[in-house]
């Protein structure tokens, strides 16, 4: 199934305010998308009204948001369940830095319900760190039975690489690339054997849909209780383990 895991909406103060989850899942169904996550800066609120809308649209929902660790590492935390998707955002707000957003300068953080009516607007500036680090933020998650991808990670701000200098080990299910790594000599980034996935990282609708991937499980698979039920997050974190790994060896004999 064609699958993206990077999605920003409405309450992305970087992101377009005519991004809403209604718009965002209109334009990924149109495209072919089966599998979409909702990832906005440090909250989940608009995952409620994705939700909702999900499966109006065919498309299996992923919840969560794009952490920014105390290093302003981005780091992608997604669940299968939207309870524990908002549990973890009640948590990371309580852990954001407490600087205020001026929608003026900064950008709007609203978040809003299925049919788009605005329920209200964060007060703290979303993009700032949490108080968790790279090395603390993946047993947090998991806490909340969730998973982490580190975002971007061969993006030079905001990523592992530029961060750190390297892509440190992790309890990663997987890593996101702007691109996938070539046999490039000169491209070379060491991805530690862990499975590599593109996506698009969407703050506005044309950015829908620009990377996604293809995920091998099937819908029965992630449901075995039909629609309408949880999706099984092992079964997904297998899925994610089967994309394609890069190792030094392959590299060289490529």
């Amino acid at each position: 199934m064609l699958a993206d895991l990077h999605n920003h909406s409405c309450l992305s103060p970087c992101g377009s305010l005519e991004l809403s989850p209604r718009v965002l899942l209109e334009l990924g169904a149109a495209k072919g998308l089966k599998v979409m996550a909702l990832t906005d800066h440090n909250s989940s609120l608009n995952c409620p009204a994705f939700a909702k809308l999900s499966h109006q649209y065919g498309i299996i929902p992923i919840f969560g948001m794009e952490a920014t660790t105390s290093e302003e590492i981005h780091v992608l935390c997604l669940f299968t369940s939207l309870e524990a998707s908002m549990a973890f955002s009640d948590y990371t707000y309580s852990m954001l830095t407490p600087f205020l957003n001026n929608p003026d300068k900064t950008g709007d953080q609203v978040y809003v319900d299925e049919d788009d009516n605005i329920l209200g607007e964060v007060e703290y500036y979303l993009v700032n760190p949490l108080d968790l680090s790279i090395d603390h933020i993946g047993k947090k998650v998991a806490e909340y039975n969730g998973i982490v991808i580190p975002a971007h990670v061969d993006r030079p701000a905001f990523s592992m690489t530029s961060q750190l200098g390297v892509v440190v080990d992790g309890p990663w299910a997987a890593l996101e690339c702007v691109r996938i790594p070539s046999s490039n000599r000169d491209d070379w980034l060491d991805t530690r054997n862990y499975p590599l996935i593109t996506s698009s990282d969407a703050h506005y609708p044309e950015h829908v849909a620009r990377r996604p991937f293809n995920l091998d499980v099937s819908e029965l698979e992630l449901f075995p209780g039909g629609k309408g039920t949880e999706a099984v997050l092992e079964i997904f974190k297998k899925a994610l383990g089967k994309r394609l790994r890069i190792t030094l060896t392959n590299r060289i004999n490529a």
